[in-house]
């Protein structure tokens, strides 16, 4: 059986045990982005137009499995509540949040390490919660759903996000074509518990879900060297000794056996707004 690493919780220290890890993966993803919106603007977007013109700003936003606080940030920034909590279990993760968040004038925004699935907030006091690339960790989302769903207010809103099952299979091919491991493109997604196909269904087991949103992003890598930046963080591969979390050894071994070119691949990003059951519009 392919085991899938974001559901195996022996390997989360890896993953998420030093900022500077998901920091370079996601450069480098963000530097070959050519085609679609930044994730956290969108959210906001979602959130302001569900929640219509002139409605008060939220008492509480939280923003759950917020990793480095990219999100958390804009949040707090561009919806205004009183008070941004974000939740994560990795505490690498969060001191960079911290950092980064920095002051954001009359919002309180404060880091916490908890569990999604056991959230230490009230009932019904959220007005908005943010699951953006999270849900995917959790080899049963349902939990976490039901929390959201406990925790939202009643005229709450939450919006998840996530990806498709097939995104950035292009470099499946270049990794299983260069030998590195030749079962790339068979591996499980990364992406398989909480993914764009069935985001909507798992909302629906606990909440109610008032629209989905589906929008391509493209990328180009200009070469090799690009592309082993964000594969060498990549845990969906079985690499050599050396190789991972090494971009320079990565990119010469490619050079041995593909040629240096530019490598450009998709991901569909899913945005699915939903409100507690019997919750105000």
């Amino acid at each position: 059986m392919i085991s899938n690493p974001f559901l195996e919780a022996e390997r989360h220290r890896d993953l998420y045990g030093h900022a500077s890890r998901l920091a370079r993966r996601t450069s480098a993803l963000m530097r070959a982005k050519t085609t679609g919106r930044p994730v956290p603007d969108t959210i906001v977007h979602r959130l302001r137009n569900h929640r219509g013109t002139g409605a008060p700003r939220p008492e509480l936003v939280v923003d759950i499995g917020c990793g480095r606080g990219t999100t958390s940030r804009v949040l707090a920034e561009q919806l205004r509540p009183t008070r941004l909590l974000g939740i994560d279990l990795a505490p690498a993760l969060l001191a960079d949040a911290r950092e980064r968040a920095g002051r954001v004038p009359r919002v309180r925004v404060e880091f916490i390490q908890a569990d999604f699935h056991q959230m230490p907030l009230t009932d019904g006091t959220a007005g908005a919660v943010v699951a953006a690339f999270c849900l995917y960790h959790s080899p049963r989302p349902e939990r976490a759903l039901v929390e959201i769903a406990r925790v939202l207010a009643g005229d709450g809103l939450a919006v998840l996000v996530t990806k498709s099952l097939d995104s950035y299979r292009e470099l499946d091919a270049l990794v299983a074509t260069a030998g590195l491991d030749p079962r790339a493109q068979q591996r499980e997604s990364l992406y398989t518990a909480a993914h764009s196909g069935n985001l909507a269904d798992l909302a629906k087991t606990s909440l109610e879900v008032i629209a989905t949103h589906h929008e391509e992003h493209l990328f180009t890598f200009d070469g090799l060297d690009h592309a082993a930046e964000y594969l060498a963080t990549n845990p969906k591969y079985r690499l050599a000794p050396g190789l991972y979390g090494n971009p320079s050894a990565l990119a010469a071994a490619l050079r041995e056996s593909v040629s240096d070119r530019q490598v450009t691949t998709n991901s569909v990003i899913t945005y699915v707004v939903a409100r507690p059951p019997g919750g105000r519009p």
